[in-house]
C-alpha cells in the first residue's frame, strides 16, 4: 500500500491551481478590464484554495470509507522438482506487481539459504514448513501477499500451511518425472538415482498429489505464459477486482 506524503498533495495542489488560476485570470479580465485586478484575484484564490486543497486531501486520506482493502492471499506452488514451479511463480510474481500490491516471493532454494541446515526427511521437511507458514502468517497480518513455490510433497505439510495462512490457494504443477529429468540441467535427478541424494522427491521419496488444489497445471502440455495467465486471471477474479 501507498501513502501519500504531504510533499505530494501539495504538489498536486500546486499544478492544479495554475490551470485554475490562469483560468481565473483570464475570465476576471475579459469581463472587467483590467489586469491589476485580475491579476489579485488569481493570487488570492490561488493561496486561499492551494490551502483548502490540501486540507481537503488530508481529511479524506484519513476517512476509510469507500476504500477498499485487498485480503492478502498464499499463491502456493507446489510439484516435483522441475516440474516450472519458480519459472511460474516468478512469471505470476512479476505479472501482480504490477497491481502495486504488498507482494513477497518466497522460493524454497532462498528460504534454505535464510534457514540453513535443514535435512530432508519428512519430519525436517514438516518441520520446515512450519516456520514458512509461520512467516507467511507474519506477513499477512501486514497485509503482504506471498506467492510461494515449494516441493511440498506431504499432504500434512500442505494442510499446515492452509491452516495457518488465510487465503491460501494451491496450484499443483503437474509434470511428467521423464519431463522433469530432461528438464534437470543441474543432474539432480541423476545423481539422487545414483545414491548421492537421499530423500529426493520422485526418486527415493513420494510425491503425495494434492487432492485440494485449487488450480492444476500440467506443464507438459501448457506453457509458462499460458500457466501464468491461468493463475493470474484466478487471483483477478476473487481477490483483486
Amino acid at each position: 500500500m501507498f501513502k501519500e506524503t504531504n510533499i505530494r498533495s501539495i504538489v498536486k495542489g500546486i499544478s492544479w491551481r495554475i490551470i485554475a488560476t490562469t483560468t481565473t485570470v483570464l475570465i476576471v479580465y475579459f469581463f472587467f478590464g483590467r489586469l491589476d485586478l485580475a491579476i489579485l484575484a488569481g493570487v488570492i484564490e490561488s493561496i486561499v484554495k492551494i490551502a483548502l486543497f490540501w486540507g481537503h486531501e488530508r481529511i479524506w486520506h484519513k476517512i476509510r470509507w469507500g476504500n477498499k482493502r485487498i485480503e492478502p492471499f498464499n499463491i502456493w506452488f507446489t510439484g516435483l522438482p522441475l516440474s516450472g514451479k519458480t519459472t511460474i511463480a516468478d512469471k505470476v510474481y512479476s505479472e501482480l506487481e504490477k497491481f502495486q500490491i504488498p507482494l513477497e516471493r518466497l522460493d524454497s532454494q532462498d528460504m534454505r539459504k535464510v534457514i540453513p541446515n535443514i535435512g530432508f526427511s519428512r519430519e525436517d521437511r514438516n518441520r520446515h514448513m512450519h516456520r514458512i507458514g509461520y512467516l507467511i502468517k507474519t506477513l499477512q497480518h501486514n497485509s503482504i501477499s506471498t506467492i510461494s513455490s515449494f516441493v511440498s510433497p506431504y499432504d500434512e505439510s500442505r494442510d499446515a500451511i492452509r491452516n495457518m495462512t488465510k487465503n491460501t490457494i494451491i496450484v499443483y504443477v503437474k509434470a511428467n518425472i521423464e519431463t522433469c529429468k530432461v528438464r534437470d540441467y543441474k543432474g539432480k535427478y541423476e545423481r539422487a538415482l545414483r545414491g548421492e541424494y537421499q530423500n529426493f522427491t520422485g526418486v527415493n521419496d513420494s510425491y503425495e498429489v494434492p487432492k485440494d488444489a485449487e488450480i492444476i497445471i500440467d506443464t507438459d502440455i501448457i506453457s509458462v505464459d499460458e500457466a501464468s495467465k491461468i493463475v493470474l486471471e484466478y487471483i483477478k477474479k476473487r481477490y483483486i477486482k
